[in-house]
């Protein structure tokens, strides 16, 4: 790893669901994490939810993928959640997805600050 990028943490479960991914978005998206100051081109912050919560998006074939990441928590950008959007009806994060976001970065800062 050079230095213009930094490592990545993975939640569990968002590790497992974004293997799940094509390889073409995989690597667009880790690229896009590590990239340095934690913010790439085509992240954009996710209002509501702090600041340093990214989210990236990437159409693929007639699908929409998206990887939700925290950065600079422990030196690192975690990735806290990642799934294929399923809804045809605008492009707003369903609610059910902020919900559990927002859950798992309470989880992971009380994990790593003990």
């Amino acid at each position: 790893m050079n230095r213009s990028t930094r490592p990545i943490g993975w939640v569990r479960a968002a590790r497992k669901a974004f293997a799940d991914f094509p390889a073409d978005v995989q690597e667009d998206m880790a690229y896009a994490i590590a990239a340095a100051g934690g913010k790439a081109d085509i992240a954009k912050p996710m209002k509501g939810l702090g600041s340093g919560v990214m989210e990236i998006a990437l159409p693929y074939r007639d699908d929409a993928y998206r990887a939700v990441y925290v950065t600079e928590i422990a030196g690192s950008s975690w990735v806290v959640h990642a799934f294929q959007k399923k809804s045809k009806s605008g492009i707003q994060t369903p609610k059910h997805e902020i919900d559990l976001i927002r859950d798992r970065i309470r989880h992971l800062r009380a994990e790593l600050s003990r």
